[in-house]
């Protein structure tokens, strides 16, 4: 089971690896500072796929 704690902590080592944030600037920062700052990063990771795109996900990968 996932913590709140532990989560908190991989995001807090994330945020200082990824963006050079220190413990301090991690709990200053609101969830939309950082979820924007994500997103900039990957952010076509933060869509899921559409039917058409999962559609033809399954074309090019069927299951055999």
């Amino acid at each position: 089971m996932t913590t709140f704690a532990g989560a908190a902590r991989r995001m807090a080592g994330l945020a200082g690896a990824v963006f050079g944030w220190r413990p301090g600037e991690f709990w200053q920062a609101t969830p939309d500072e950082l979820a924007a700052l994500v997103s900039a990063c990957a952010p076509e990771a933060a869509t899921p796929p559409d039917a058409r795109e999962i559609a033809a996900m399954q074309e090019a990968f069927p299951d055999g």
